[in-house]
């Protein structure tokens, strides 16, 4: 099966590329951006040796429905999805913050719990609780967007005081990631699942904020089996978790955490067609549907262009 793992092209207008660990992004001059999701894979900050085939397609529908199942609380960037694994919008200005919901004490607030600490991002954590409980209420611990390296945690207070975001524009992106996450627990719920943690990205565009980037995905989310989890919890085991930890553990297993001295492992055929497996397994259990893997499979590259071509003429 043939992967995107790099794209180079030319479209009309266009005058930026920014190539990021998954996605390629295509900046042009009517003030729209066309956003190829490609076949790469990271973990610990560095991008894998091989594509994984279906991946960026994954990724582009699962977005795509997510985006529209919420298009009715806050206007988002996406105009169309011309091909299975590319994305056309509007470009805005980004908000230099990401809106990081927590409704369960896990990942890095547990880490920080773990270590006493009970304040996180300016926001009171509960004594008494223990790693995957439910918070009594989601909690919002903002992070900045850093250019380089690794984002860091900040208060709404901090974001407010330096400038970042005003707090007019600060207090409306709180109310839509409240409903974000509202709504994207209740449609996880339907597929037996539970939105433990997500991050959303906002950007403005003539005055207007727009929700941006991709939501809801098991790249950007983290989501555990509803069924079980009483119990798990219960017995203090860990929780079964639907995301993309199996390719950290199988690194891992293969003496490579991304630290330095440390070399890539290869990846086996096998592992990459596993990889391919289990992210159809991700969307198909998200989203209670069948992904189809029909179409043109054989001329990604050609496919895509021709579809993103005929999309932009069809937008002028």
């Amino acid at each position: 099966m043939e992967a995107v793992k790099e794209t180079n092209f030319n479209f009309p207008g266009q005058t930026e590329v920014y190539n990021g660990k998954v996605r390629d992004v295509y900046s042009l001059d009517n003030g729209m951006i066309v956003i190829v999701a490609s076949d790469r894979i990271s973990a610990f900050d560095h991008i894998l040796p091989r594509a994984i085939p279906f991946k960026g397609r994954v990724l582009n529908q699962l977005a795509k429905k997510f985006l529209k199942a919420t298009e009715d609380i806050v206007p988002n960037w996406l105009i169309d999805t011309p091909d299975p694994m590319v994305a056309v919008g509007h470009k805005c200005e980004p908000f230099k913050v990401e809106m990081v919901i927590r409704g369960y004490m896990a990942g890095h607030a547990a880490r920080e719990y773990k270590a006493g600490r009970r304040l996180l991002c300016g926001v009171e954590m509960p004594e008494g609780m223990k790693e995957n409980d439910k918070f009594p209420e989601p909690i919002i611990t903002p992070a900045t967007k850093a250019e380089e390296g690794h984002d860091e945690d900040i208060s709404r207070e901090e974001i407010i005081r330096q400038g970042i975001v005003s707090e007019e524009d600060y207090v409306q992106l709180e109310k839509y990631t409240r409903a974000l996450f509202q709504r994207g627990t209740e449609i996880a719920a339907e597929q037996g699942l539970i939105l433990v943690d997500t991050k959303y990205e906002f950007g403005k565009k003539d005055g207007k904020i727009y929700l941006i980037d991709e939501i809801h995905t098991p790249d950007s989310s983290r989501y555990f089996y509803k069924e079980g989890y009483e119990e798990k919890q219960a017995a203090g085991e860990r929780q079964k978790q639907l995301s993309k930890e199996f390719v950290r553990e199988w690194l891992i297993e293969n003496g490579f955490q991304g630290l330095e001295g440390q070399t890539m492992p290869e990846m086996p055929d096998d592992f990459v067609n596993l990889v391919t497996n289990r992210y159809i397994e991700l969307y198909e259990i998200v989203t209670g549907e069948k992904f189809d893997r029909s179409g043109d499979v054989s001329n990604l590259q050609e496919r895509i262009e021709k579809n993103v071509l005929d999309c932009l003429a069809s937008l002028n």
